[in-house]
């Protein structure tokens, strides 16, 4: 799971990674994190206002912070979709 925080590196943008972070861990979830702090490589996202959370190239918030819920509901769909291609894929393999 990847799992990009944009923004400038702000007291905001941090607070979100440390978010993020903890609910992953309480979850059990080891994704990969990526800072995303230049100008150009943010506005690919359609965001207005900084901080914001990408999930998979999957934006789910920006311009503030996300719930708890929201963050393991978004943790949990992410990883089980994972699982998923995981699986279909050892499947196709085991066709072959």
């Amino acid at each position: 799971m990847e799992i990009k925080i944009l923004g400038p590196g702000c007291p905001r943008c941090e607070r979100l990674e440390r978010m993020v972070r903890d609910a992953a861990a309480e979850l059990g979830i080891e994704p990969t994190f990526i800072k995303v702090k230049e100008i150009n490589e943010i506005r690919a996202y359609p965001i207005s206002v900084t901080p914001g959370l990408v999930i998979n190239e999957e934006l789910k918030v920006h311009g503030r912070f996300p719930r708890k819920k929201e963050l393991f509901d978004w943790l949990n769909e992410a990883a089980q979709s994972e699982t998923e291609t995981e699986i279909e894929a050892e499947a196709e393999a085991d066709d072959v």
